[in-house]
């Protein structure tokens, strides 16, 4: 009997730049305060990459890189690496591909998944189809986000919530039923009205009048935004465990995206887990779109045991969302 093939992670990596932006140094430059900062969203600092020229590529190679040297194997391995960005260095070539040259992934096709802070989730699908197709043996999902580069810092009701960061995780065939089990993931593009960054497509390309305007940075209500979050995250993560035969008790770990602690605790209370079960950092880096999830399974690699049921669960601009069930392989 030929076994089903799935898609396990099969190893972890992360990076996050050495320079803080804490909600002390935001004090002093937007009307805010470390108080209301943490009630409303739970973070502490967040993490800014600076330098010249430096993009969500020099954030993304460093955690593939980590990967392949903890998996122990040469880029030239990897079969398929697929960016998930709402920040490519530039429109094209793809991220994907830069991140591929600067690693030596000669052998890699690559390119860029856009699905805001859902897309590593929309990610993961997609690489581990690649593997269930029996086509590729190696498919490498990074999320990299430099936030920084489109946030208004005078913008207080934005500025306070992104940090820059990259997550990766590695994808091989299993065959001893570990890996990504199922996803349910979602998308309205109604969603588009609240939450965006208004120039820079071909809707309205770049030009004096939307630079002026400060339209190449993010746009958020945050009222709806949070209502759509909650409802569309909780619901989804809870569908997938009724889908399943699963309850909260039978679930280690909830790895959610970290855009707000409150988002957050309502996922975790309709799905029935303590607060011990759910991944949180939060505090430390901030949202960081595509690299939440990674990142917290980075952040947590030591704390997850093989046969270990996770949900990876996410809400994004767009508006996207979903929830995504993996039986841990190491």
């Amino acid at each position: 009997m030929i076994k089903k093939t799935t898609a396990a992670i099969t190893a972890v990596g992360g990076y996050v730049p050495p320079d803080k932006l804490t909600n002390a140094d935001l004090e002093k430059m937007v009307d805010t305060n470390d108080e209301w900062i943490r009630t409303r969203t739970g973070i502490v600092e967040r993490r800014i990459l600076k330098g010249e020229g430096k993009a969500s590529s020099d954030l993304g190679a460093p955690a593939v890189l980590e990967l392949c040297h903890k998996r122990g194997i040469d880029p030239k391995e990897i079969d398929c690496l697929i960016c998930c960005t709402v920040t490519p260095d530039m429109l094209f070539p793809a991220t994907a591909n830069i991140i591929c040259d600067k690693i030596g992934a000669t052998n890699a096709f690559g390119f860029d998944l856009n699905a805001a802070c859902s897309g590593f989730l929309f990610g993961v699908t997609t690489g581990a189809a690649f593997i269930e197709s029996g086509r590729y043996k190696k498919v490498v999902v990074v999320g990299a986000d430099k936030m920084s580069s489109i946030v208004d810092y005078t913008d207080r009701t934005t500025c306070i919530l992104f940090g820059d960061a990259a997550g990766a995780i590695l994808l091989e065939p299993n065959h001893e039923g570990y890996g990504l089990l199922d996803s349910i993931l979602k998308s309205d593009g109604s969603g588009r009205h609240y939450l965006y960054q208004k120039a820079g497509g071909s809707q309205r390309p770049a030009s004096h009048e939307t630079v002026d305007n400060k339209e190449h940075f993010i746009y958020q209500e945050g009222q709806p935004v949070f209502k759509f979050a909650v409802k569309g995250m909780a619901d989804v993560s809870a569908e997938l465990l009724e889908r399943n035969n699963l309850t909260g008790d039978d679930i280690a770990w909830l790895v959610p995206h970290q855009a707000n602690k409150r988002i957050i605790d309502a996922t975790a209370n309709r799905m029935g887990l303590s607060p011990d079960k759910v991944m949180l950092n939060i505090h430390r880096y901030g949202n960081t779109t595509a690299a939440t999830i990674p990142l917290c399974l980075w952040d947590y690699k030591h704390d997850i045991n093989k046969g270990d049921l996770i949900v990876l669960a996410a809400f994004g601009g767009g508006f996207t969302w979903g929830a995504s069930l993996i039986k841990w392989e190491y």
